[in-house]
């Protein structure tokens, strides 16, 4: 069923439209349903949430009787943003994902935040999926912060990624839409994968496969679903970052998602005045390389790469 968030006017007689999709089937009489929703689209510029959120409410609908218990979709938070190519909201210029908990007598964006928050409030759990940013690539991963860790980290596991990313609290932003749920007692999971304005079909189908194992575990789903992978775990100490020293075009040289031992080169930067090679990027440890740079333009500070630093045993 799909269902108004929010509403508003806007000029030359259109409308401001925020939508969920509400797939449901209740267990049956005095029994609690749970309540799982899914949140994509706060950036406009990430779309892999978009694919996902069409392949799950395909799979729901058609397999209704085998859920138990209610599925909100919302493949759309930032719908003008998504519509104009833009990855903040337009007209305001700002990042939606730094508003929430919103405003009911604020601007369009803070009223926009308000509702969404409203009309997710008393979930069980919410999937935030997000994509990158068309400068980096990321593998499927969820982020979970050090004071979230102790009730979030067994369902992490559970979504079929490859990292499973425990940062500092202190890097945590509390206007974010997983922070501001989370403070609510809504279990929030924040999905980073693939690279903006793309959509990688291999990542998609991994994390939907992840969804349904969720909501298996969570007993609400009794259909079919793929097999699901033990993720790495890492912690900001244990994450190492590449970052240029130069100005240049940057020329990857190592395989995203592969692991690269210490010393190896993850990529080049180029001179296109010149052709002179200025930087030679090397892995500074062994690890995943989890996060590649796609974007080739860079600057001096430009982040390059961010790799997973093998556990070592003892």
């Amino acid at each position: 069923m799909i269902k108004p968030v929010s509403v508003a006017a806007l000029p030359v007689a259109e409308n401001f439209v925020i939508q969920k999709n509400r797939i449901e089937n209740n267990a049956g009489p005095g029994t609690a349903s749970k309540r799982v929703c899914v949140v994509t689209g706060t950036h406009g510029d990430e779309l892999e949430g978009q694919y996902v959120c069409a392949r799950l409410a395909k799979i729901l609908s058609d397999g209704k009787h085998k859920l138990s218990g209610i599925v909100d979709i919302y493949p759309a938070v930032n719908p003008l943003g998504i519509d104009s190519v833009t990855r903040g909201f337009p007209m305001f210029d700002l990042d939606m994902n730094r508003i929430f908990p919103g405003s009911s007598s604020g601007s369009l964006a803070e009223v926009a935040a308000h509702d969404v928050i409203r009309d997710i409030d008393g979930a069980d759990m919410c999937i935030d999926i997000h994509s990158s940013n068309i400068f980096l690539r990321e593998v499927p991963q969820v982020r979970v912060s050090e004071q979230n860790e102790s009730f979030l980290l067994q369902y992490a596991m559970m979504l079929n990624v490859d990292l499973v990313w425990i940062h500092a609290s202190a890097t945590v932003l509390e206007a974010t839409l997983a922070h501001t749920l989370n403070m609510r007692g809504v279990k929030t999971l924040v999905v980073e994968m693939g690279v903006g304005m793309r959509i990688t079909e291999s990542y998609c189908s991994q994390l939907l496969d992840g969804i349904l194992n969720l909501l298996r575990e969570l007993g609400m789903w009794s259909g079919a679903g793929g097999q699901t992978r033990a993720p790495l775990v890492s912690k900001d100490h244990n994450v190492g970052f590449l970052n240029s020293d130069a100005g240049g075009i940057f020329i990857p040289r190592a395989v995203h998602g592969s692991h690269v031992n210490t010393g190896d080169s993850v990529g080049i930067v180029l001179d296109p005045l010149t052709g002179a090679i200025v930087e030679e990027t090397l892995a500074p440890c062994s690890g995943l390389l989890f996060t590649l740079r796609e974007y080739p333009v860079v600057f001096g500070g430009s982040l390059l790469a961010r790799i997973m630093e093998d556990v070592k045993n003892g």
